[in-house]
């Protein structure tokens, strides 16, 4: 029988640190891997403070090392070693289970893509091997994947079934559901949604799932919790417009999203003017190819992701809730800089998951996420037909509590 280790359910002031091994795709500067663990290694800032975990990372594993790599250099000054296998970072070297918990951050790096678009990261690949050794060894500690966990539904879903399998924490996703909103606001648990629709930016498949995790972190706190989703479309083009006026979408939810942006291309660049992009018609200018992801839900929510590069810089969301005229809406608050302080967000649910055993918000969100976007994809490259989902009937429950920063 596996065990959870009991090292990671808590840690008192003067305890010793908390083991964690990484295993990456690649350790370069603005890496994913390079923000969340220098994060570890330094600390980072929360609720108005440097915090410092009571964490080490004591060994490392990355798949791919280019000129400007930074895990060598990085092993060196913090005192952790880098293994040529997965199983032996999580080994550190001999010949069992050495460490508290796991972080698999498999983003970026040289990898090919199929024929959707979707870059093969071998997150699912990595996830395994650290199973096989949970699975020899006789124990099993908290993981967290960073971002969807598998281009294929059916590889998440056995990610997933894995972990409840062995009973070890599970936690995966991006920051933009737990970074700062502008306004800070959430849909109010239990509320019953008639209509949702958000904006997002950057090129697929990264930004997309991005957007799309997004929406779900709102969507799952409706009345009744995640039900599943039945059926989905992507389309292109002045498809997307054609769709809004047609109705399919609300182009008053998109005016109540595109009013939570503070970053409007165009003319606003040029000379600084305030911009009515749907009244003016710059939407349609600006943003050259449209693209629009629809979402079936099996409660009968309908949501709407719009992708559209070249209007903005950012990423906002709009619902009606019934009995509200005024739609809520927000804008999902990425930092700019070098510091990237919205992945310190992500680190500090990390953080939580590691010390506390559990995790703040279910790892079935990420996989009904990952499964809407392969689906949407694929609808993509069968000339744009609607395709039922069977597969993504996947049910949860959200946190009662928010998940964003809010401090």
């Amino acid at each position: 029988m596996v065990q959870q280790s009991m090292n990671s359910k808590s840690t008192p002031g003067n305890a010793a640190p908390l083991r964690v091994a990484v295993i990456a795709s690649i350790y370069r500067y603005r890496s994913h891997a390079q923000h969340f663990c220098d994060r570890l290694l330094v600390g980072y800032p929360h609720a108005g403070r440097w915090h410092r975990p009571n964490m080490e990372i004591v060994s490392l594993y990355v798949d791919q090392r280019p000129s400007n790599d930074q895990s060598v250099d990085r092993a060196r000054e913090f005192g952790f070693e880098v293994y040529p296998t997965v199983s032996e970072a999580l080994r550190c070297g001999g010949d069992q289970l050495a460490v508290d918990a796991v972080m698999i951050v498999c983003e970026h790096g040289d990898y090919p893509r199929n024929e959707k678009g979707q870059i093969l990261y071998p997150r699912y690949e990595f996830f395994k091997e650290c199973v096989k050794v949970f699975e020899e060894d006789g124990r099993a500690v908290p993981v967290y994947n960073d971002k969807h966990l598998s281009y294929s539904f059916s590889k998440a879903q056995e990610m997933v079934a894995d972990s409840h399998r062995l009973g070890f924490p599970f936690l995966a996703g991006s920051s933009l559901p737990v970074t700062w909103r502008l306004p800070d606001v959430d849909v109010p648990l239990g509320a019953e949604i008639e209509d949702a629709l958000m904006v997002g930016v950057g090129g697929s498949d990264p930004m997309d799932y991005h957007a799309l995790e997004a929406m779900q972190c709102m969507l799952e706190r409706r009345k009744g919790g995640e039900t599943g989703v039945v059926a989905v479309q992507l389309i292109e083009g002045d498809d997307v417009w054609a769709a809004g006026d047609a109705g399919r979408w609300s182009w008053r939810l998109l005016e109540a999203a595109l009013s939570r942006s503070d970053s409007p291309r165009g003319l606003t660049e040029t000379d600084g003017r305030t911009q009515d992009l749907i009244g003016t018609g710059e939407l349609k200018r600006l943003v050259e190819k449209p693209a629009a992801y629809f979402i079936e839900y099996a409660d009968g929510l309908r949501a709407t992701l719009l992708m559209l590069n070249g209007a903005l810089k950012d990423f906002c969301f709009a619902a009606k809730l019934r009995g509200e005229e005024t739609p809520l809406s927000t804008q999902f608050l990425l930092t700019p800089g070098e510091n990237v302080t919205y992945s310190a967000c992500l680190v500090a649910k990390i953080e939580e998951m590691i010390v506390t055993g559990r995790a703040p918000f279910p790892v079935e969100r990420t996989m009904i996420v990952s499964g809407m976007l392969e689906a949407c994809l694929t609808s993509r490259v069968q000339g744009s037909a609607r395709l039922e989902t069977p597969q993504l009937r996947v049910g949860y429950q959200p946190p009662e509590k928010s998940q964003h920063m809010q401090v």
